[in-house]
C-alpha cells in the first residue's frame, strides 16, 4: 500500500506516518525509516535529533539524500518504508544537474509502481501560501508539486494533517 502524508510545517504529519508505520507494525512487519535530511547546520540538528528521539530505537533507519529508489529496491511486503521527508529530498535533489534531477525522480517513481513494500510518505504541502519570489523557490514550488500530483495519483491513500488533524483525501 502507499500512503502519501501531506501537511504545511509542525502539521502533525510525522506524527500520522509514524502512527500509520506502527499499525503497520503490529501486523508483524518490520519498519525501515529512510531519513531524507542532511545536517548542515545545528538547527538542522537538532531537528534530526527530536525525529530519531520521538521514533521507536528498534526500527532500522537509512539516511539518503538522494538516491532513495537505489536503498529502498531491496524491501519486500514484509516490510514498512517511511520516508521522512520528500520535501527535503526534492531540495536535495534541485541541487543536482538536470540529468541527475530527473534520474533520481524518475527512478523513485519507478520504484513506488513496482515494489510490495508498504511505503509511507511524508511531505510538506507548499502550494497553499504566495507564489515565491526566487527563481529556485518557485521551481522548487512547482517540482514538489508535480511529484505530490504523480504520487498521489499512484497512492492507495493520501492524507493530509492540519492542526494534528488528518484529513482522508484518497482512498
Amino acid at each position: 500500500m502507499l500512503t502519501l502524508v501531506l501537511g504545511g510545517a509542525r502539521s502533525g504529519k510525522s506524527r500520522h506516518a509514524e502512527a500509520l508505520a506502527k499499525q503497520l507494525e503490529q501486523t508483524g512487519k518490520r519498519v525501515i525509516y529512510v531519513a531524507t535530511a542532511k545536517a548542515d547546520d545545528d538547527e538542522m540538528h537538532h531537528r534530526i535529533l527530536r525525529h530519531q528521539n520521538d521514533r521507536p530505537s528498534h526500527w532500522q533507519t537509512f539516511e539518503t539524500p538522494v538516491d532513495l529508489a537505489h536503498y529502498l529496491q531491496h524491501f519486500d511486503d514484509q516490510v514498512v518504508i517511511l520516508i521522512d521527508c520528500l520535501t527535503l529530498w526534492m531540495s536535495n535533489l534541485l541541487m543536482l544537474d538536470a540529468k541527475l534531477f530527473d534520474k533520481y525522480k524518475n527512478d523513485f517513481l519507478g520504484y513506488l509502481t513496482s515494489t510490495t513494500a508498504d511505503v509511507i510518505m511524508v511531505s510538506n504541502e507548499t502550494g497553499l501560501g504566495v507564489v515565491p519570489m526566487g527563481e529556485l523557490t518557485r521551481r522548487f514550488v512547482d517540482e514538489i508539486g508535480f511529484l505530490h500530483q504523480a504520487i498521489a495519483a499512484k497512492a492507495d491513500q493520501v492524507i493530509f494533517c492540519v492542526a494534528g488533524l488528518p484529513m482522508t483525501l484518497k482512498g
